[in-house]
Parts: structure tokens; sequence; C-alpha cells
């Protein structure tokens, strides 16, 4: 760690809040510190005005089964859980994260198969689009960013990951009302919707990393 008596600026504090009822009723995966910063990193996904039909329509069917469902406003593929890191390590962080993803090339997923999932302490389920092309050139890429995590001896993604894209969410583990029926349902509505193969394939250019307020780009190749 930097020694605490180094001259400079001072951390700025990151803007936070525990109230939860501010944010949907999301519950932080942990508690907020001074000089705590949430970390991200992903891959974002800019989406066609058609994908969006395609959203509101399974949406409104998941609705019939839980109608606290929420449609994500962004969208992307992660390639890290959310880590905690300290502020004096956020550049030295992002400076091995683009040595280790500068050789990288450009490339595209499918991502067609609807799945439930749950948050790892079940405050939140989301259903999302699976990925079923493109999973090697993903895991290659996790495999350097679980790199530059172990430098800064923080938690890698996880072992055997199912890469998705989050359509929708809603606060608690109603996975049981989503799975079964309700995931059939959705299951064939993008199988029959119009184009849905072009739209669901998905071309990455770039990793984002989100720390904090801050954000950081890599372009891939």
């Amino acid at each position: 760690p930097v020694p605490a008596d180094l001259p400079g600026d001072p951390e700025p504090e990151e803007a936070a809040s525990d109230d939860s009822s501010r944010h949907g009723g999301r519950v932080r995966g942990f508690p907020h510190e001074r000089g705590n910063w949430a970390t991200h990193v992903y891959l974002p996904c800019r989406v066609q005005e058609e994908f969006l039909e395609l959203l509101e329509l399974l949406v409104s069917r998941a609705r019939t089964y839980v109608s606290s469902l929420a449609a994500m406003e962004e969208f992307h593929l992660s390639l890290s859980q959310c880590v905690v890191l300290r502020y004096h390590w956020i550049d030295p962080f992002v400076r091995s994260l683009k040595e280790r993803l500068a050789s990288f090339h450009r490339f595209f997923c499918v991502a067609d198969q609807v799945k439930v999932y749950t948050n790892q302490n079940k405050t939140r389920t989301f259903i999302g689009l699976e990925v079923s092309t493109g999973h090697f050139q993903l895991l290659e890429l996790v495999s350097e960013v679980d790199g530059v995590l172990e430098e800064f001896d923080l938690p890698t993604f996880y072992k055997d990951p199912s890469f998705h894209i989050s359509l929708a969410w809603c606060v608690g583990d109603l996975s049981a009302r989503l799975e079964g029926q309700c995931l059939r349902e959705l299951q064939d509505i993008v199988d029959g919707f119009e184009d849905s193969a072009f739209l669901l394939r998905v071309q990455w250019e770039q990793i984002h990393c989100k720390s904090g307020n801050k954000y950081f780009s890599f372009p891939l190749k």
C-alpha cells in the first residue's frame, strides 16, 4: 500500500448512499466505506431499436409471472464480479488491464438462450440472454482480467461462467416463478421474433472498466 504520509491530493470521496429506496430496493453487495470503490470490468452492448421491441415483448410476458420486473436500461456482459478497489490502486489496476487486453481483436457473440439468474446473496433475480457462440473468446478475456485481479488480491470471476446479457431484474429471489413455463414462453418469443438471429449477434469492439464514478475504455483491435 501507498504510505499514508506521502504528500499529494487527498483521495476524493465516491458519492454513495445505502438508502435502498433510492435505487429500486437494490441492496449493496458490501457496505460503503470511504476509500472503497466498487469496480467492474465488462463488455458494453449497444442495442438497436428492434432489440428494444423484443425486450418489451419479453418483459411484458414475464410480468404475468412476476409483476415487479423492471427492464434494464443499459446492457452489458460481465467479465468480472463487482470487486472492492482502494482508491490509490485504481490507476495501476487500469494500467495492468490495458497491458493485458492490448492484443485482443474484435469478435462477435450470439446471445439467444433465455435464462434466469440470481445474484450471490439472492437479493435480486434477473432474466438474461446466455451466449451460445463466442464462449471461447470470452473465457480468454476473463483469463486476462482474472490475472489482473489476482495481482491485487481480488476475487476472480466465477468458475464455469454463464456469460449473458441481463434484460430485466426484480428484488428478491423469484427464480422459481420465472423458470419452467415462463422461461419456455420467453424462449419461444425469442425464437419466433423476426430478425432475432441478426439482432442477437453482438459485435464487441471495446472493454469497459467502471470504478466508482470513473469509467475507462479499452478498444479491441
